[in-house]
């Protein structure tokens, strides 16, 4: 993982880079290289908490590199501010940024009033395993990282699920013998369930002191 920074819209931004190379299967939530293919990059850029521009995709594929395809992300949240957790050889990052939690299932009508035009990810996850997966599995460790993150976010006191733009990303090799199974009490989920909590609770205990004043 790479941290790099730019000007722009009058603030100095972070952006953390994978680079994964060839050889790499993805799923992902994101507006650049969502769905489920073979992903070389992954990129979560830092933009500013007004982002109002009408074409998130060309501006991710213009901060990304340039070979290959890849997945990109973005946040308000300060992404040099990342947190990784490990467990049994799975790799989770998240950036936590908690301005506006939200509960899944809000009233029908309901608006966030705080989101700007654009929603940008606030809580962004990446995670990496060392194990193929079905397309099957990897949907399961979607699953199980969202209720990871959530499980993480109620222990830390926040009203909500998440908060209304959250994007994943999971990264496995393209090779090898496929897992079947990506939920909590299979072997692999069980290690991205941990890795995710201890990754989303720490950033989301680090995140409150900054911003509850």
């Amino acid at each position: 993982m790479k941290l790099g920074y730019r000007e722009e819209d009058g603030a100095r931004l972070g952006a953390l880079l994978w680079e994964f190379g060839p050889g790499w299967r993805m799923i992902s939530s994101a507006i650049l290289g969502g769905g489920i293919g073979p992903r070389e990059w992954v990129l979560n850029a830092q933009v500013v908490a007004g982002y109002a521009r009408m074409d998130p995709v060309d501006h991710l594929v213009s901060l990304g590199p340039s070979g290959g395809a890849g997945v990109g992300m973005m946040t308000a949240a300060s992404v040099d501010r990342c947190v990784r957790a490990d467990d049994g050889g799975v790799q989770a990052y998240a950036t936590v940024g908690l301005r506006v939690p939200t509960w899944a299932a809000a009233p029908e009508g309901h608006a966030d009033p705080e989101l700007a035009p654009m929603r940008v990810g606030t809580i962004n996850i990446v995670v990496v395993l060392p194990v193929a997966m079905t397309d099957a599995a990897l949907v399961n460790t979607v699953m199980t990282v969202t209720e990871a993150k959530t499980q993480a976010l109620v222990e830390t006191g926040f009203a909500g699920t998440g908060t209304a733009s959250d994007a994943v990303c999971v990264a496995v090799p393209a090779e090898g013998e496929e897992e079947l199974f990506g939920g909590p009490r299979s072997e692999w989920g069980a290690r991205v369930a941990r890795a995710v909590h201890a990754a989303v609770r720490r950033g989301a205990e680090a995140w409150r002191p900054r911003h509850s004043k």
